[in-house]
Formats: structure tokens, C-alpha cells, sequence
């Protein structure tokens, strides 16, 4: 009886001791520090994505490894279209998350109001940071009055997608990458045609190509970057004014559709490179757009500019009211600039990584090569297009100005007055609304 009294209290004593050693490591856990994340499910760029969280989780387990005793969470399962939403009720409940993805659209509405901490301070003193790690547009995407609120993770542009089976079926070459405007009209007047001979035109040059494109690569900025003054007498914007309906010309008046594009009639249309990415490897080109070879190449440069695209960005970025600046600054610099996280953003998602020098790498020239086998456009030419975009306008009242300018464009190109006489006085009413 002696003896196993012994081993019971042994046994409860072990039990004790068990129970202590749990309860202590919950009670250290639960008194770590914690960095909150808000991030979403899927693409930022209307595509599909097999890992949404491959980037973030491998992210987090470097900072945790560097930061021993540190816990970074998130909440998953939210969705790209929920979260802007999401993370407007955060901020308003106060419990919004330390560092926080932010798509370009939203960031002026979060640096204007103060919810963003300007992180310049940290830019400058930042022994181991550069600015020079992005493309200059990229790096702006996250600026507001020249100071740093946010940095650029992925990044976007548009591209001319290309039918070369139509191409080829007119006797025609593809395009070489440095195209131009008129380069661009001629092909258009050639391909459209009426194949079936009942009168109306079934084969198109473009679909979908805007006035607001041609502008960017005419090397117009149609607002002053606060967004309190309009270029739209720059010009060169009565020459892209010219060249749209010169284009437009070039369809006889027939309204051409995304049914059209689809099956194969039509031989240009941009696309962003995450489209690009996505249809262009097996197994999605079996799924769409399977029924013609196609390849990208970069927007036509218009005379008084060049091969110019938009560069959008998806942002990361720390509350203004973070207790943590310093660790939330930390984890920003890994999603934003690890070599290796950021390599994993081209190899886990359809985008494009922040650091010019990833897209610059051999593996994204291999990374390529898979994707596309023989294709128009390396990571080298891409990466050249990236060096040359320009930042989206990002102002308050940015919507409404452009819907307004692009009625009154439409009609300029339908029915045409003085093209000068028309954008001086657009130019006059965009100013009056953006001074409401």
C-alpha cells in the first residue's frame, strides 16, 4: 500500500507540474506582443488564385524568426470584394489591424483622413531600405505631397494583347515592341474587313482600347497630382483626341463587342499582366481564349510620348495608431523588399513583384519561358514597361471629373467640333468641379 500511496502522489505531483507548465505557456503567449495583419482571400487583380496565403504565411515565419516572442495573425477567409468594407469597420470600432494591405483606389481616402502613419521617418533612417528597390511609379503609388504612407507589394500594368492568329492569317507580322499610333491605325484600317460578304464588317483591328490609354502614352497628365487643377488643353491631348477618332474611323462605325473578341475576330486589345499570366499557361488557354495563338506586347507610343502603361500598385501599410510602429515597419519591409518573399509573389500569384530587380532575375526569365513558351515579351521587356509607367490619379474627386470628361470626349469624337476650342472649355468645367 506504501508503495503505490508513493506513485500516486508522484503521479499527481507530475500531473501538477504538467498542468503549471501549460498554464505558464499560455499565460507567455498570451502576454507576447501580437502584430495584427489585415490581408484577403485571392487576386487583387480580378483573377484567379490557387494560394491566396502563401505569401503572407511565408512572410509572417520570416518576421517570426526574426523576431523571436513576436505573434503576427489575420484573419482569413476574407474576400477581395468584402474587404474594403471590412476594413472600414475596423478603423471605425478602433480595432483596425497594425499593418494592413491597401489596394491604390483606396489609399488616398486613408492618407487623407490620417489613418495611415507616414512612414518617411522610417524610409530615411533605414540603413538597410531604398526607395531605389522600386520603379519610380511604384514608390509614388504609396506617396501623398511627397511624404511615404505606404509601400508598394505587387504591382500592374496593361499590355496589348495580340491575336497572331489573325495576324498571320492576313499576312501581316506581329508589331515590334517599340509600335507607335500610326503603326497602330494602319494595322486596324487592314484587318477590319467583311469576311462573309453581307455587307458588314465581322474582323476587327481593337476592342476595348480607351481614350484615357492614349492619353498616358501621348505623355499627357490630365490633372494636377492634388487634384485641384486639369491639363485637358495640354496639346497633346488634342492629339489623342485626334487619334481615337482616326481609329475609330478605322471600324466603318460598326460598335465592336467582347463576343467579337472572344471568338477570335479581333486582333488587339489591352489586358493587364495578370490576364496575361493567368490564360496564357496551360491549363487555363484550354479554358479561354484557346481558340487562336495570342501574345502581349506593350501599348502603341504615341507621337509626343511612348510605349507608356498605367502602374498600379497593391499597398501595404501601418495604422496611425499602431502600439507597434517599430514591428509593423519590420513586416512591411519583408512583404514589400525580401528578396525571397518577393520572388515568391511572382511564382504564387498573377502579379508583379514590387522589386525591379526580382522581375530582372533568371528565375523570372524561366518563370516565363514556362508560362508562355516562345513569347513577344521577356521579363526584361516587361520590367522596361514597368520602368516606364505612371502613377493612376488618386484624388477625391477623381471619379466624377473622369466620368464627366469622358462623355464630353465620346461626343467630341462622335461629333466633332474645334478640337482646341472643346478642350479648353472641358478643361474649364473639369476645374470647376474639382474645386466644389
Amino acid at each position: 500500500m506504501g508503495e503505490m500511496h508513493v506513485q500516486r502522489r508522484c503521479a499527481f505531483a507530475l500531473l501538477v507540474l504538467l498542468i503549471a507548465a501549460l498554464l505558464v505557456a499560455w499565460l507567455v503567449q498570451r502576454s507576447s506582443p501580437v502584430l495584427t495583419v489585415g490581408i484577403f482571400a485571392g487576386s487583387n487583380w480580378g483573377v484567379p488564385q490557387g494560394e491566396p496565403y502563401a505569401v503572407i504565411d511565408r512572410a509572417i515565419e520570416t518576421f517570426e524568426e526574426r523576431h523571436p516572442g513576436v505573434r503576427v495573425v489575420y484573419v482569413s477567409g476574407i474576400r477581395r470584394e468584402d474587404y474594403p468594407e471590412w476594413l472600414a469597420a475596423q478603423f471605425l470600432k478602433g480595432e483596425e489591424p497594425d499593418v494592413f494591405l491597401l489596394p491604390t483606389e483606396d489609399f488616398e481616402l486613408y492618407a487623407a483622413r490620417g489613418a495611415l502613419m507616414e512612414i518617411s521617418p522610417f524610409v530615411e533612417r533605414d540603413a538597410e531600405f531604398s526607395p531605389e528597390l522600386y520603379d519610380r511609379a511604384a514608390f509614388q503609388n504609396g506617396q501623398k505631397d511627397g511624404r511615404s504612407y505606404a509601400l508598394p507589394c505587387e504591382n500592374m500594368i496593361t499590355l496589348m494583347f495580340v491575336n497572331k492568329t489573325l495576324l498571320a492569317h492576313e499576312g501581316l507580322a506581329m508589331p515590334p515592341l517599340d509600335w507607335t499610333w500610326e503603326d497602330f491605325c494602319a494595322l486596324s484600317r487592314q484587318l477590319t474587313k467583311d469576311t462573309d460578304g453581307d455587307g458588314v464588317p465581322d474582323q476587327f483591328g481593337y476592342y476595348d482600347y480607351t481614350w484615357e490609354q492614349a492619353a498616358a502614352a501621348n505623355g499627357v497628365r490630365l490633372f494636377r497630382e492634388d487634384g485641384t487643377a486639369s491639363y485637358f488643353a495640354d496639346p497633346r491631348m488634342e492629339e489623342t483626341v485626334r487619334f481615337i477618332k482616326e481609329l475609330e474611323g478605322t471600324h466603318a462605325g460598326y460598335k465592336v463587342t467582347a463576343q467579337d473578341f472572344d471568338m477570335g475576330r479581333v486582333a488587339f486589345r489591352p489586358f493587364t499582366f495578370a490576364e496575361y499570366r493567368t490564360y496564357k499557361p496551360y491549363p487555363w488557354r484550354v479554358k479561354k481564349y484557346s481558340s487562336f495563338e495570342w501574345d502581349c506586347i506593350p501599348l502603341p507610343a504615341g507621337p509626343s510620348g511612348g510605349n507608356i502603361t498605367t502602374m498600379d500598385s497593391l499597398l501595404v501599410g501601418m495604422s496611425a495608431r499602431t502600439q507597434r510602429p517599430e514591428l509593423a515597419w519590420s513586416l512591411m519591409k519583408i512583404l514589400t523588399s525580401d528578396p525571397e518573399i518577393q520572388a515568391m509573389v511572382l511564382e504564387k500569384s498573377h502579379a508583379l513583384p514590387a522589386r525591379r530587380d526580382v522581375i530582372r532575375s533568371r528565375a523570372a526569365e524561366e518563370i516565363f519561358l514556362w508560362d508562355a513558351g516562345e513569347n513577344a515579351m521577356t521579363a526584361t521587356d516587361v520590367s522596361d514597361a514597368m520602368s516606364a509607367a505612371v502613377t493612376p490619379y488618386r484624388f477625391e474627386r477623381r471619379a466624377e471629373a473622369m466620368l464627366y470628361a469622358d462623355r464630353e470626349i465620346t461626343a467630341m469624337i462622335e461629333k466633332p467640333p474645334p478640337f482646341h476650342n472643346a478642350l479648353n472649355r472641358l478643361q474649364k468645367e473639369i476645374n470647376a468641379i474639382l474645386q466644389q
